[in-house]
């Protein structure tokens, strides 16, 4: 049974919006006034979608000043990446077994 963190980071990802975030994120650290700005969103709004990424352990967080900057947790996609990369063994499985014959 797949681990909380696994089911967290998956929702996580069913979101456009925080797909969005993440796809910016691939290129650098960024502020979260900068992600509202490219994002046109409110920062409450932002806030809600950077907390469920947090949670996922999807991004990481530093804070400098009165800013917050985020880029992406690469460990938590290497998980995420190794959990479905299992199911590319099961295709070969699944096409040596005939089912409902």
């Amino acid at each position: 049974m797949p681990s909380k963190i696994l089911i967290a980071g998956f929702q996580a990802l069913s979101d456009p919006l925080r797909l969005r975030v993440l796809d910016l994120l691939r290129e650098e650290e960024c502020c979260v006034c900068d992600l509202c700005e490219v994002l046109a969103v409110s920062q409450s709004k932002l806030s809600f979608h950077l907390k469920s990424l947090k949670e996922a352990q999807l991004v990481q967080t530093r804070q400098e000043g009165r800013w917050i900057y985020y880029r992406l947790n690469l460990v938590q996609f290497e998980v995420l990446q190794e959990y479905l990369g299992d199911f590319g063994q099961l295709g070969q499985v699944v096409a040596a077994r005939q089912c409902c014959e």
